[in-house]
């Protein structure tokens, strides 16, 4: 069995349209029926602000698949420590031996997460935007804006934290990283009034974002609601999008923004919701209209999990770098 350290992990395995293209595969596997994909497993350590998630999913055909177990626990930043952390474990589909351990401490769920928010920009944003907006200061608000950047043009990004040196600290990483403009808001309706698309990437268990913000030609992604009791977004959004996308449906409905939008009966199971799957398969229809209001809810899916742990084992192996860029 091979073990794999986080340092080796990101030499090889980065950030870049290679990446976004296999996960993208991935929805499209899950929209075409090809993954058994189980619930997530979830552990809660409220004691600590902090949770243990368990992920996994089989796609058919391959010869492994990953279970990835990913922990949060958000008051690390205070005493040096990042939020995120957790591994990947490659297991044979032939046998059920473990093939590979990948010690990447959360590395690999930040390229999945970041490749989703990209995707759903690719189908649902307007395909020519000048600003974008992100809540959250964190890994994801980087890793969201740096995906996005491959897949949209933009000159500026407006950004929003609860602290404002860590909003001053993102905008002088992020305008030294992709040479763009990022401006530091004075809140969150701020952002969303000034940008056309909106990633939000914070573990809020109260809503960020208000439906009376909302503008002709806005797409918002909300990847930090992966739990019952996150929410980032007030469940009348909802209510006003044009179009509403998401990962997976009995997933989102469960623990997403949807499940709030659900529980105040505003939407049911029955609504017109879109995996990203089923428009990057063609079956559905992503953005149609310049002017339409889109959405998508990302709860992070075990397939994104498989095809990415996949991806990493194989440059890993093969030691040749999937950068692009």
């Amino acid at each position: 069995m091979k073990i794999f350290q986080e340092e080796e992990i990101r030499q090889l395995v980065g950030l870049n349209l290679k990446a976004i293209e296999i996960v993208e595969e991935g929805f499209a596997a899950l929209a075409n029926g090809m993954v058994t994909l189980p619930p997530i497993m979830r552990v809660d350590i409220p004691e600590n602000n902090g949770e243990v998630d368990v992920k996994t999913a089989y796609i058919k055909g391959l010869d492994t698949f990953a279970i990835k177990i990913s922990s949060g626990f958000f008051n690390n930043p205070s005493i040096g420590l990042p939020s995120l952390s957790g591994m990947m474990l490659l297991f044979s589909t032939k046998t059920g031996l473990a093939q590979s351990i990948l010690l990447d401490n959360g590395y690999l769920t930040d390229v999945r997460t970041a490749a989703a928010g990209a995707i759903a920009a690719k189908y649902l944003a307007k395909p020519d935007v000048e600003s974008v907006g992100v809540i959250g200061t964190g890994t994801q608000a980087r890793y969201q804006i740096e995906a996005l950047s491959l897949i949209r043009q933009f000159e500026t990004i407006y950004v929003y934290g609860r602290k404002d040196e860590a909003a001053k600290n993102y905008a002088v990483e992020m305008e030294a990283k992709l040479g763009k403009k990022v401006i530091v808001a004075k809140s969150p309706e701020e952002v969303v009034k000034m940008s056309e698309i909106v990633i939000t990437t914070t573990p809020a268990t109260s809503p960020l974002i208000k439906a009376e913000w909302l503008h002709p030609g806005l797409h918002i992604t909300a990847m930090g609601s992966d739990a019952e009791h996150k929410q980032e977004l007030d469940e009348n959004i909802f209510s006003k999008a044009d179009l509403i996308a998401c990962d997976v449906k009995s997933q989102c409905f469960r623990l997403g923004e949807l499940h709030h939008a659900k529980d105040k009966r505003i939407i049911d199971e029955e609504a017109n919701i879109i995996e990203l799957g089923e428009i990057i398969t063609g079956t559905k229809t992503g953005r149609t209209d310049h002017g339409q209001i889109t959405v998508c809810d990302l709860t992070g899916t075990g397939v994104q999990d498989t095809v990415i742990a996949r991806f990493a084992y194989e440059q890993l192996v093969t030691g040749k770098k999937s950068f692009i860029r």
